[in-house]
């Protein structure tokens, strides 16, 4: 059975500007035979995606919340922990010009 599974944000501290771009990994330490991964968030049965790999093209605020990864082989699953994902308010548009 899939044992180890880890999950990690690309952004440090998984906090996401909003509307800017998020990718979330999913990865097994032990596992044999075909591995699945699926994505929920907030503990919903219905997946947001499959993959080892889930990109939030345009973070909304509605895209806030724990994520989990889960994997499974067929036979047994087992999840990641919990990630809390943040989408931090409106880009300022002064941000890096100069003084």
């Amino acid at each position: 059975p899939p044992s180890g599974v880890s999950l990690w944000a690309e952004l440090p501290g998984a906090q996401v500007v909003l509307g800017d771009r998020l990718v979330l990994n999913c990865a097994v330490a032990a596992g044999t035979g075909p591995l699945s991964f699926s994505w929920h968030r907030g503990g919903s049965g219905a997946p947001l995606a499959t993959g080892a790999r889930l990109e939030l093209r345009h973070a909304g605020h509605n895209d806030s919340g724990h994520y989990q990864c889960r994997v499974s082989d067929g036979d047994s699953a087992a999840e990641s922990d919990p990630l809390n994902v943040t989408v931090l308010g409106e880009r300022d548009p002064r941000a890096g010009a100069e003084p």
